[in-house]
C-alpha cells in the first residue's frame, strides 16, 4: 500500500457539499491537506447557454460553501482561467500530487476533463447520480432508450441507505499563505431559492421527512401549479447542494414509513422523478449528439416555420393563452417554471408555432436556476417527440383543456397575467370567447390589453401532423 500523498485538490465543480461528497472524501482518502479550489472558466461563464440567474445562484452557493469551509478551519481556493492551467499553478504552488473531482457527463465536461487527464493527475470519482451510466445496461451492454425498462434495473441495482451516507468531515486545514480571488457579485436575483447546502437539506426535510409531508400527496398535487406540492430542490441537485444519494435515501424512508398506500404512492413517484434525471444523464452520456440533433433520426428533417416574431411572443408570455403566458413569466421572473408547465409551453413552442425545439432548449438555459444540459434535453426532446421515449409526435397538448385541467379556478393564471384578475373561471383559459359586455366587466379587451391567441389550435395540430409526417417520409425516402 502506497504512503498517502501529503497535499490534494478538491476541484469543486457542481458538489457544492460538505456531507455526502464522494469527491471530497476521495481526496480526503488520498492527502492529509485538502485544497478546496474553484476555477471560474470564462467558457462556461461566457457560454450563449449560460444564466444568470444561474451564475448568480452558483456564486452565493460558493459563498456559503466557503463560510462552511471557514467554520472548520480552511477556505475555498478562488481562481480564474482555463482550469488545466490554474490547476497546474494551484499544484505547483502547494505541491499537491492528486486533483480529485466528481465526474461530470455533459459533451463540454468530458471534452474538458480528458483533456486534463492527459496532463494532470486527475480522479474523478461518483456522485452526480447515484447509478453511473455505465451501471445499469441493457443485458447486450448498451444503454437503455426507454425509461420504463431503465427503473426497473436502477431500483434493482443496490440503493443507498442512511448508512451509505458520508458524513461532512469536522475540520480541513489549509495553508493561509494561498491566494484566492474574491468571489464574484452576483449578476442578478435568483428569485426564491437561496443557495446553500443547510437549505437544501431543510428543503429536503420539509418535503419528505415530516409527518405528512408534502411528499405523501406528491402523486395527486404535482401537476398543478398553484400549489406548492413539489420538493423545488432541482437547483441544489443541479449544483451538488445536495446528493443524489441525499434525495433517493429520503425518498426510500418515505415509502417505507408511509402510513397510507396513498403516501406510498407519492414517496415513489417522486423517486421516479430523480430516476428521471438519472435516465437523462445516462442518455447524455451514452448519446451526446443529443445536445445537437434529435435522438429519432426520422425526425431530423422537420420544416420548421421558425418565425422570430412568434418566438418572442412565446418568450414574453404573449402567445394569447393564458396557460402558456403565465408559465413563460413566471420562467423570466424567477428562473423557475413548474414542470407541468413546462410540458405545456415545449409542446406549444414546438407544435403549435413550428419552432424548433433547440431554440426552447436554449431559451431554457438561459433563464433557468435549475438549467441542467441532460435533464434540459430530456425534456424538450420528449416534449417534442423526437427523443428516446418521448410523448408520441402526434400527441398535442390543448393548451385551453391544459389550462382547465391543472389550473381549473385559474389561480395560477390570475398570478402571472394579471391583466385577466378579473375574468370568470370559465373564460380565464379562452378569454377570447367572452363576450364584449364581459370583456368590459372583466376589465381586458382582448387583442388590446391582453393579445388574442397567435395561432388557432385546430390549424396548428393539422399543420404539426403534417411537418412531422412529412419528415417521417423524407427520412424513410432517404433510407431506401
Amino acid at each position: 500500500m502506497t504512503p498517502p500523498e501529503s497535499v490534494a485538490i478538491w476541484w469543486v465543480r457542481r458538489d457544492l457539499r460538505l456531507s455526502d461528497n464522494q469527491a471530497l472524501a476521495a481526496a480526503l482518502a488520498a492527502a492529509p491537506h485538502v485544497i478546496p479550489a474553484f476555477i471560474l472558466d470564462p467558457r462556461l461563464l461566457n457560454s450563449p447557454f449560460n444564466s444568470p440567474r444561474r451564475t448568480a445562484f452558483l456564486f452565493e452557493g460558493l459563498r456559503v460553501l466557503d463560510a462552511s469551509l471557514q467554520a472548520r478551519g480552511g477556505r475555498l481556493i478562488v481562481r480564474s482561467g482555463d482550469p488545466g492551467e490554474a490547476l497546474a499553478r494551484l499544484m505547483g504552488e502547494t505541491g499537491a500530487e492528486t486533483i480529485v473531482a466528481e465526474r461530470d457527463y455533459s459533451p463540454f465536461a468530458v471534452a474538458r476533463d480528458s483533456r486534463l487527464a492527459r496532463d494532470l493527475p486527475l480522479f474523478l470519482t461518483p456522485g452526480l447520480v447515484v447509478h453511473t451510466p455505465g451501471d445499469v445496461l441493457r443485458r447486450d451492454g448498451g444503454a437503455y432508450t426507454v425509461f420504463t425498462p431503465f427503473s426497473r434495473a436502477w431500483k434493482a441495482s443496490l440503493l443507498p441507505g442512511p448508512r451509505d451516507l458520508i458524513p461532512a468531515p469536522a475540520r480541513l486545514e489549509i495553508p493561509a499563505t494561498l491566494d484566492s480571488l474574491p468571489i464574484p457579485d452576483p449578476p442578478m436575483d435568483h428569485a426564491g431559492f437561496p443557495a446553500g447546502e443547510d437549505e437544501a437539506l431543510r428543503r429536503l426535510q420539509a418535503f419528505a421527512a415530516r409527518r405528512a409531508a408534502p411528499i405523501g400527496r406528491y402523486v395527486v398535487d404535482r401537476d398543478f401549479p398553484a400549489t406548492d406540492s413539489t420538493s423545488r430542490l432541482s437547483p441544489y441537485l443541479r449544483f451538488g447542494m445536495i446528493s443524489a444519494r441525499q434525495a433517493v435515501v429520503a425518498a426510500l424512508r418515505a415509502a417505507d414509513t408511509a402510513t397510507s398506500s396513498d403516501a406510498r404512492q407519492g414517496a415513489e413517484t417522486w423517486l421516479n422523478e430523480l430516476i428521471w434525471r438519472e435516465f437523462y444523464v445516462s442518455i447524455l452520456a451514452a448519446f451526446p449528439t443529443v445536445r445537437r440533433q434529435a435522438f429519432r433520426a426520422d425526425l431530423r428533417r422537420i420544416r420548421w416555420s421558425n418565425d422570430h416574431a412568434e418566438f418572442e411572443a412565446w418568450c414574453e408570455g404573449r402567445t394569447g393563452y393564458p396557460i402558456v403566458d403565465a408559465a413563460m413569466r413566471q420562467l423570466a421572473a424567477t428562473g423557475w417554471m413548474h414542470n407541468r408547465a413546462r410540458m405545456i409551453v415545449a409542446s406549444f413552442l414546438v407544435k403549435h408555432l413550428l419552432i424548433d425545439w433547440r431554440w426552447g432548449e436554449r431559451w431554457f438555459m438561459q433563464q433557468l436556476v435549475d438549467g441542467d444540459p441532460a435533464a434540459n434535453n430530456g425534456g424538450w426532446q420528449w416534449s417534442a417527440g423526437t427523443g428516446t421515449d418521448a410523448a408520441p409526435y402526434f400527441r398535442i397538448f390543448n393548451p385551453v383543456l391544459q389550462g382547465r385541467k391543472f389550473d381549473p379556478d385559474g389561480t395560477y393564471v390570475r398570478r402571472w397575467v394579471p391583466e385577466l384578475a378579473r375574468v370568470p373561471a370559465a373564460f380565464i383559459h379562452a378569454p377570447w370567447e367572452m363576450a364584449d359586455a364581459a370583456q368590459v366587466a372583466a376589465g381586458v379587451h382582448i387583442g388590446r390589453e391582453y393579445p388574442a391567441p397567435i395561432v388557432d389550435h385546430a390549424f396548428a395540430r393539422q399543420r404539426a401532423l403534417a411537418a412531422y409526417g412529412g419528415a417521417r417520409h423524407s427520412s424513410s425516402r432517404h433510407e431506401r
